[in-house]
């Protein structure tokens, strides 16, 4: 994967994404999205996350791998150094790197932007189970993010009840006056 690009995303990407993003919402608890949204909503919410937060992609020979993106952590105005964080990569090129690199670059762009706490929220079930692993939990562990908030049973995705704990990591300096 040494060809890989990482850029801004833009409109047109939204049919590539929406394609890596497809299967984690019919397969998977990793989203408690049920239903996959049409090209056009899903463009929608990308258009509306990059009027403000850094949406990138990782792109090979102009194949989109994967995503990442930051979207308001609350909307109040206290809350303006702190994002939520989303990363997909495509499901067949998992641990082959993209995930990290997408996060090094959305961790940068953050920071120009003042940014100062990273929060992921995640899906959560112990055991694992088939729609659900550990992956993302300790992906965001090597990344340097801290679990802060366990909340059980409050997500019901293919009959089943799953966790939902926030991690969260501080990538700046928390002054009087940011």
């Amino acid at each position: 994967m040494t060809g890989v690009n990482i850029r801004d995303a833009v409109a047109s990407d939204a049919k590539a994404v929406l394609a890596i993003y497809a299967p984690y919402v019919e397969k998977t608890a990793v989203t408690f999205e049920y239903d996959v949204p049409s090209e056009d909503e899903f463009r929608r919410r990308m258009e509306t996350v990059m009027q403000k937060y850094p949406w990138i992609v990782a792109e090979e020979e102009g194949r989109i791998l994967g995503y990442a993106y930051a979207s308001a952590f609350k909307a109040r105005d206290a809350y303006q150094w702190a994002v939520e964080t989303s990363i997909y990569v495509d499901s067949s090129l998992k641990r082959c790197g993209i995930g990290r690199r997408l996060h090094e670059a959305l961790e940068q762009r953050l920071k120009v932007l003042g940014i100062l706490n990273m929060n992921a929220c995640i899906s959560f079930i112990e055991p694992e189970d088939e729609y659900l692993t550990l992956d993302s939990v300790r992906f965001h562990e090597r990344l340097g993010y801290q679990e802060v908030a366990h909340f059980h049973l409050c997500g019901k995705k293919f009959g089943r009840w799953y966790d939902m704990i926030w991690m969260e990591k501080l990538i700046g300096e928390h002054r009087n006056n940011p």
